[in-house]
């Protein structure tokens, strides 16, 4: 997509630590940028990202940005 401002944004929030959890949903969430409990980071509300979150969905929480 080469317009983007077309592309909407969205906040993601860690709420729950990865720890204890597969492998490779820690990795994911270390990919979305998230290290910290409630550390947030805001990302294009892509395909890609928005199935990352789906990954994570009962560590993190999302709101528009």
């Amino acid at each position: 997509m080469a317009d983007n401002e077309a592309v909407g944004r969205i906040r993601v929030t860690l709420k729950k630590s990865p720890i204890g959890h597969e492998k490779d949903q820690r990795e994911t969430a270390r990919l979305l940028g998230l290290r910290r409990l409630n550390a947030s980071v805001v990302r294009p509300d892509t395909p890609v990202v928005r199935g990352m979150v789906r990954k994570i969905r009962h560590l993190v929480e999302v709101e528009e940005a």
